[in-house]
C-alpha cells in the first residue's frame, strides 16, 4: 500500500483541500492511502509556534508521520509553502520520499522575489492582516488572490471562514511561517527523487515561471494548467487528481515520467 500525504501551504490547513484527497484517492490504484497533515502554526496544530526555517518544517513532518505510525517511503503532493517543505525533505531525506508532486511553488535561487510573490498583490494581502477585518472579509480576498474559477465561490467562502474562525492562524505565526518561505533557499542540485511539478499559467499569487524555471533547473517534468489560478486543486481538482495518477503509474512501470500512462498494478 502507497501513502499519499498532502501539504498546504502559507496559513492553509488539511481543511483548505476540500473534497480533493478523496478525488486523489478515487485516481490511485486501489489500496492507496491518501492522508493530510497540517504544518505547525495551522490547522490542528495552530497553537504551535510555526519555526522560522524550513528545515524545522521537514522535522515536524517527519515526526507526524512517525506518531501516526505512517511507513517511509511516502508519496507527497504539496502546494506552495507545502512544496518548499517537500523539497527540503526530499533534498537531506531521499530514502524517506518515492515521489513528490509540487504545486505552484517558488524557491530560491531559481526565481526572483517579485515573480514568488507578485507585487500587486501586496495592498490585498494587507487587507488580509489588517486588524479588524473580517473572518469572511479576508477569505473573500484570499478566494479572489488565489483562484480563476473555483467550483462554488460562495460555498467555499463561507467553508474557509468557518475554518478561520475555529482554528485561527495568528499573525505572529504566519509571519514566522512567510519569513521562512523568503529565506530558504534550495540545492542547486535535484533531490535523488522523481518529481512532478505542476503549475497554473493564470497563477495570480506566484509567477507561473517560478515554477518552469525549478524545472528547468532541476530537468524534471512540468504540465501546466492554461486557466487555474494558485490553489489549483480548487479550481481543477480532477486536472491535477488525473496529472499525478498518470505520472506515478508511469513511474510504477518504470518508464520514463513523461511517457503514455500505463497499469500501475
Amino acid at each position: 500500500m502507497t501513502t499519499w500525504v498532502l501539504l498546504r501551504g502559507l496559513t492553509r490547513e488539511i481543511g483548505h483541500w476540500g473534497t480533493f484527497p478523496a478525488m486523489l484517492r478515487d485516481h490511485l490504484p486501489e489500496g492507496s492511502h491518501v492522508i493530510a497533515i497540517d504544518l505547525p502554526g495551522n490547522g490542528r496544530l495552530n497553537g504551535h509556534r510555526s519555526p522560522a526555517r524550513i528545515e524545522a518544517y521537514v522535522d515536524d513532518c517527519r515526526e507526524q508521520l512517525r506518531a501516526l505510525g505512517v511507513t517511509t517511503p511516502v508519496c507527497v503532493v504539496a502546494m506552495s509553502l507545502g512544496a518548499m517543505v517537500t523539497a527540503d525533505w526530499a533534498s537531506r531525506h531521499p530514502e524517506e520520499l518515492a515521489a513528490c508532486v509540487l504545486v505552484n511553488t517558488s524557491l530560491r535561487p531559481f526565481s526572483r522575489w517579485y515573480r514568488r510573490l507578485r507585487p500587486a498583490n501586496y495592498g490585498a494581502l494587507l487587507r488580509v492582516v489588517w486588524p479588524g477585518s473580517s473572518a469572511r472579509l479576508r477569505e473573500r480576498i484570499i478566494l479572489a488572490i488565489t483562484t480563476r474559477h473555483p467550483p462554488d465561490a460562495d460555498r467555499t467562502v463561507d467553508a474557509w471562514t468557518a475554518l478561520r474562525e475555529s482554528r485561527p492562524v495568528s499573525g505572529s505565526n504566519a509571519l514566522r511561517q512567510l519569513w521562512a518561505a523568503m529565506r530558504y533557499r534550495a540545492s542547486a542540485e535535484a533531490p535523488a527523487v522523481p518529481l512532478l511539478v505542476l503549475s497554473s499559467q493564470r497563477d495570480g499569487l506566484v509567477d507561473a515561471r517560478c515554477s518552469q524555471r525549478l524545472a528547468q533547473a532541476w530537468r524534471v517534468p512540468i504540465a501546466l494548467h492554461p486557466t487555474a489560478g494558485h490553489d489549483l486543486p480548487l479550481d481543477d481538482g480532477p486536472w491535477v487528481a488525473g496529472q499525478v495518477a498518470q505520472w506515478a503509474a508511469a513511474l510504477t512501470c518504470g518508464r520514463p515520467p513523461d511517457a503514455a500512462r500505463c497499469s500501475s498494478a
